[in-house]
């Protein structure tokens, strides 16, 4: 327990103090962008990993991921909420769809399930497409920045447009929404919830013999995945101060599934590590040109025969899950 303990002292360490002031050394302020995406693509990794936990293949993420962005947009740019307020109300209109959209699919297993989630992605896409509200092709532009968050008259987060750096500013929104995401995650598995979400994973039939509401479970699960990638798509949308129904395709979901297996789907901090490689190593391909969709692609094969529970397994001696 006290390694775990150093181990997430020395991870904030790194990410909210050391980060920053190796990139204001180097100068390399196109970093921050890079690691801002890297951790929103995680928390929507997150979301993912958790459907795998019981046992169900979850390739549309990038569908909640789109609505959370949609949904953020328009309320700061039509209705004028705060982007603050909009955060939350992204993650429950997913989390409110993903239980619609769950009670029917939900009850299909494997590839079934999978191809239902994929074909979601692009549903959402072309919803966007259609959708007088989402400006179809056009898109939502002009996004304000966030502004100041107040409590009690207080002023907790500054108006981003003030601020001399939005880029750090947004650097550490993301890392902390990261964090507190991860932090849910594993209060999650490790509470009665997650132990009752394990049982689904193992074997279904027997856990729902022995009275475990397996239909409110899956639903549970799904809404507070689809939560995850609602919250994602809403702050990267005020990153880019745009959105696009091309913002989030099915590639993108693809993605978010395989972050969790590389990282390691019995551990779960795996979909973050995942992020980290994945998205830093099409970027270090980038050298070799038209082979780069190859050599990636033969080293996601050669990982996954050497690898096959993810990159975190190598730390993990005696083959329990983390």
């Amino acid at each position: 327990m006290n390694k775990n303990l150093i181990g997430i002292a020395v991870f904030l360490l790194v990410v909210f103090v050391l980060v920053p002031l190796t990139i204001n050394a180097t100068g390399r302020w196109d970093l921050y962008y890079t690691l801002t995406s890297v951790a929103l693509l995680a928390i929507g990794s997150a979301g993912v990993w958790l459907t795998f936990y019981i046992g169900r293949i979850n390739i549309g993420q990038g569908a909640y991921a789109l609505m959370g962005g949609y949904v953020s947009a328009i309320l700061m740019t039509q209705v004028g909420i705060s982007f603050w307020a909009t955060l939350p109300l992204a993650g429950l209109f997913c989390a409110g769809i993903a239980v619609l959209i769950g009670l029917p699919i939900l009850r299909l297993r494997g590839v079934y399930f999978a191809m239902i989630t994929l074909v979601l992605t692009e549903v959402t896409r072309l919803a966007a497409l259609a959708l007088p509200i989402t400006n179809g092709a056009k898109g939502i532009t002009s996004i304000p920045l966030p502004g100041s968050l107040k409590l009690f008259g207080v002023t907790i987060i500054p108006d981003f447009a003030t601020l001399e750096s939005p880029k750090l500013a947004f650097y550490l929104l993301a890392i902390s929404l990261m964090v507190l995401s991860y932090a849910v995650l594993w209060r999650i598995v490790n509470s009665r919830l997650g132990h009752l979400c394990r049982s689904l994973q193992q074997n279904e039939e027997l856990a729902a013999s022995i009275g475990v509401n397996t239909a409110y479970l899956r639903v549970l699960t799904y809404a507070i995945s689809s939560f995850f990638g609602g919250l994602a798509g809403a702050v990267f949308v005020a990153i880019s101060q745009s959105i696009y129904p091309s913002s989030f395709a099915v590639n993108d979901s693809v993605n978010f599934m395989l972050y969790c297996f590389v990282g390691g789907l019995g551990y779960v901090t795996g979909p973050m590590l995942g992020t980290f490689i994945l998205y830093f190593g099409w970027d270090l391909l980038s050298v070799a040109k038209e082979y780069q969709l190859l050599i990636y692609s033969s080293l996601m094969i050669a990982m996954m025969l050497v690898l096959p529970n993810g990159v975190l397994s190598l730390f993990d001696r005696k083959g329990g899950k983390k």
